[in-house]
């Protein structure tokens, strides 16, 4: 960036913590209402530029002069280290075509609305199961741990094959649940020996199919991509590892802070008790409020781009903030307020463009199952202790609670 614009552009301290849990940093508003790219500064001490308009941020996932490629000099990581292990590992999601496409076209055939159907019985019985446990052991109980995290990385083990009766079952999860994977509350080392760990037991998994192939996710890729050669095994390994973190983490985290923001909004769940066909449009409708996955879209400028007067140049970082674009006032009326009713422009929840989530079907699908069974089995559930005591995961790949203590 040219030095005399790097003087006119005031920088601001990147991330910014909500004030609400069910809203973006009020920051936002105020930023977006300036312009809508403004200039802030990273954990790592590197500027960036953060882009909060809904139109603007929707221009920048679909423009072809933006790198997801984390190996880019100025590529915005939150955290220092971040970038090299990245840029060893390589996971797809940190790519540009044409090896980013090749990737998504892998899973993508892997995860049509039509394959996603076809997991509606599989997910309800997971939901079901978990359920189950939550009502035999009685309340009070954490609805993260032993809900949201239960489901969600449970149905990512069975997405790749691995039943909660396979040996292969306990070692995923206990992966999951005891590393950190990334974000600003992470370290590097800490996320490579997480995605290390992971990877270590997804290479064991692939191992054994190779000898007795199934139908399932990884059987049909290490038969049809991995043997044929299209992918090295080190790269089915790292995607599949890259997979099931993404799926599980972001997926955690929308279901335990969209049951804490229908607890906190009882009518809504009157709503939805009185017209169960509205479970997908609260989803949807949630995903968009909530915005977990804020700044999962970290970008490097690969020309000068314009907006209005001000110049993104080449080679600078950009976040374009997915929570900043769904509570763009100028698109959603009363963005903060949950309407169920709400029409028009559709949500970047799940990002945009040609790395918009993959997973996306499968993690609609879970989530209405998820939250609609819950509120259909447990009629009383009721939080157990006031928000405010609630504590969230402000850093992490995607925000949340820490906990969400519930009765009935």
């Amino acid at each position: 960036m040219a030095e005399n614009d790097a003087a006119d552009a005031a920088s601001h301290p990147f991330p910014m913590v909500r004030g609400c849990p069910f809203a973006p940093p009020k920051e936002y508003a105020e930023l977006r209402r300036r312009g809508p790219v403004s200039r802030v500064t990273l954990p790592t001490g590197r500027q960036a530029w953060i882009v909060t308009g809904y139109q603007e941020v929707r221009a920048v996932l679909a423009d072809p002069r933006v790198s997801a490629d984390i190996r880019h000099p100025n590529f915005p990581a939150l955290v220092d280290g971040e970038q090299e292990v990245g840029a060893r590992t390589r996971p797809f999601i940190r790519m540009d075509p044409p090896e980013h496409t090749r990737f998504r076209r892998m899973l993508l055939a892997e995860m049509t609305v039509r394959k996603a159907r076809r997991m509606r019985r599989d997910i309800q019985r997971i939901v079901d199961e978990r359920i189950d446990e939550l009502l035999a052991g009685g309340p009070p109980v954490d609805l993260v741990t032993h809900f949201a995290h239960t489901v969600s990385s449970t149905v990512m083990c069975e997405l790749i094959g691995v039943r909660r009766t396979d040996p292969w079952f306990r070692r995923v999860t206990g992966t999951l649940g005891s590393q950190v994977f990334g974000g600003g509350a992470s370290t590097a080392e800490g996320a490579a020996e997480g995605i290390g760990a992971l990877s270590a037991v997804v290479d064991g998994i692939i191992a054994e199919r190779e000898t007795n192939l199934g139908d399932d996710l990884l059987s049909r890729l290490t038969a049809g991509r991995l043997h044929t050669g299209e992918v090295s095994r080190e790269e089915l390994i790292t995607t599949i590892a890259i997979l099931v973190v993404a799926g599980w983490e972001t997926t955690t985290n929308q279901i335990a802070l969209s049951v804490l923001a229908l607890l906190e909004n009882p009518d809504l769940i009157a709503e939805l008790r009185a017209d169960h066909t509205k479970f997908p449009a609260a989803v949807e409708e949630l995903l968009r409020v909530l915005s977990v996955g804020d700044s999962i879209a970290l970008r490097t400028a690969t020309e000068d781009i314009r907006f209005g007067e001000q110049v993104i140049h080449k080679g600078d970082g950009i976040i374009p903030l997915l929570a900043a674009a769904n509570h763009d006032e100028s698109v959603f009326e009363t963005p903060e307020e949950i309407d169920f009713e709400r029409k028009g422009k559709q949500h970047v929840a799940f990002s945009y463009g040609i790395h918009q989530c993959v997973g996306q079907n499968i993690a609609r699908l879970e989530l209405v199952t998820a939250i609609s069974t819950l509120l259909d089995r447990v009629p009383t559930l009721r939080a157990a202790a006031p928000l405010h005591a609630v504590r969230f995961r402000h850093e992490g790949i995607a925000f949340g609670p820490e906990q969400v203590l519930v009765t009935w």
